[in-house]
């Protein structure tokens, strides 16, 4: 059965059994952790953390971990429409079907597998993440340069890997590899909003997701997520939701449906 989107992320782990399997839709295979044997058609062959496969459309291939260690393994799947690689790519990965990945694309892994492993973020908010991080891997299996656009996806992706850092206008554009003044043109013509508006509502959005999620302090929450201190968070939410952080935690962990809120709650 073909993803419901044009590619999805799962974190998969496979035991000593063999598992024949083909489907219509590609694979691309990447190790976090321990080693995968794997069989693609009549090829052979064992990947490890820094390597890849890639299963074309259609072709039989088996996970075979048993062969090469009794150690977990863990491994990103991603199933995509073939379509969304680049022609040149798409045939040169599909010679492969094995190959070691480059530094800069050991980056990108390395990031999403630090995300993977981060607890309280919506669905929404990973697949926003994937669906950014995959044109960059793409692009950089390739070893084709970032388009603009990508740049833009790039940035976004480290501020969200890192919200609560030191992040102003001047320091995004570098990251971006843009000037100030076209960091803001690609804001505004792919998001509709302004550097400064969407860290904003990123770090607001971490911080709501944590405190519906857990019980740390307020202050702990306000210096993680870039705020002065906890009175600018409580600013802040007030501004949003109505609310203080803790009558906003109290809220939505006892149950209140999101978007909800009694705006005219006494603040704690």
């Amino acid at each position: 059965m073909a993803p419901l989107s044009p590619l999805s992320i799962d974190v998969r782990s496979y035991g000593r059994d063999s598992t024949t399997d083909s489907h219509g839709f590609a694979q691309i295979v990447l190790p976090l952790e321990g080693a995968l044997a794997m069989e693609i058609g009549t090829r052979g062959g064992a990947i490890r953390r820094g390597d890849m496969a890639f299963v074309d459309t259609g072709m039989r291939h088996d996970q075979v971990n048993g062969q090469v260690s009794e150690q977990a393994n863990r491994s990103f799947i991603l199933d995509l429409d073939r379509q969304a690689l680049a022609p040149r790519l798409r045939d040169e990965l599909a010679r492969g079907p094995y190959c070691a990945l480059s530094p800069a694309a050991n980056k990108l892994v390395d990031f999403m597998a630090l995300m993977a492993t981060q607890h309280g973020a919506s669905h929404e908010t990973t697949q926003a993440m994937v669906d950014r991080w995959a044109p960059l891997l793409f692009d950089t299996l390739a070893g084709e340069t970032p388009r603009a656009r990508l740049r833009l996806a790039a940035l976004l992706t480290a501020v969200e890997a890192e919200p609560g850092g030191q992040w102003t206008a001047a320091s995004m554009a570098r990251h971006a590899g843009v000037g100030v003044s076209r960091l803001h043109e690609l804001f505004r013509h792919e998001l509709n909003t302004t550097p400064r508006a969407w860290l904003s509502d990123l770090r607001l959005q971490r911080v709501r997701e944590a405190l519906c999620a857990g019980h740390l302090p307020i202050a702990e929450l306000a210096y993680r997520f870039g705020y002065s201190d906890q009175s600018a968070l409580t600013r802040a939410m007030r501004k949003a939701t109505g609310l203080a952080p803790a009558a906003y935690r109290r809220q939505m962990q006892d149950g209140a449906p999101h978007g909800a809120l009694e705006t005219g709650s006494k603040p704690a």
